[in-house]
């Protein structure tokens, strides 16, 4: 892709890898953990060389992926403390769904929804790892209680992580220009004054 050399640099090649490793991790996860929900879903085990395989894999995907996330929370979790500004933008997102988004709240590196994307999906990522570790019986065996209570959190919160992701991607192909940024790592000066004018505003130093 040529770019241009205005562009401003959004992620750096670390921030990107380190989302695309958590987002193949999810995908793959996901996959198998249908694989065990229910029997309709079992043939997805063929991807994973077959249910044992499945099932040993699956586990030690997820202490990958929720390492990674880890790493990605702590890098990101100061921008994505929730101010006055999110909340006015929130009360607003009716307007930009309509279109009509260049009188929005001016908002930092990141928008409100994506600032309550963020805390769902560590709320989400804290139940799926405590849930899976108990789960896990590789190493250790918990009470049948506390496995039953864990299943059944662990299934409830990987579907609202699902759902979660799914809003994610569906709102970065909706707003154009937003997935170029994790490709390439850069987005136009244009695109960062329209959706996010503080970070343009700060990273610029333009004040119009």
């Amino acid at each position: 892709m040529r770019r241009n050399p205005r562009d401003l640099q959004r992620y750096t090649a670390s921030e990107r890898a380190n989302h695309w490793i958590v987002g193949i991790c999810f995908i793959l996860l996901a996959l198998s953990g249908l694989a065990f929900f229910h029997p309709a879903f079992f043939p997805l085990t063929a991807l994973f060389g077959g249910g044992p395989w499945t099932r040993i894999l699956h586990p030690y995907i997820g202490v990958v992926m929720a390492l990674f996330f880890i790493l990605m929370a702590l890098r990101f979790w100061r921008l994505n403390v929730i101010e006055r500004r999110d909340i006015e933008w929130l009360k607003n997102v009716d307007k930009m769904v309509d279109g009509n988004d260049h009188h929005m709240p001016e908002q930092g590196k990141y928008n409100g929804g994506q600032k309550v994307l963020f805390w769902g999906l560590v709320v989400g990522m804290a139940v799926i790892l405590v849930t899976g570790v108990l789960m896990w019986r590789a190493w250790w065996a918990p009470p049948i209680t506390v496995i039953r209570v864990a299943s059944v959190l662990h299934a409830v919160a990987a579907v609202w992580m699902i759902g979660l992701i799914i809003l994610h991607v569906y709102a970065a192909i909706w707003t154009r220009g937003t997935i170029r940024a994790m490709l390439y790592g850069t987005v136009t000066r244009a695109w960062a004054k329209q959706h996010h004018r503080g970070w343009y505003r700060k990273v610029t130093g333009d004040d119009s």
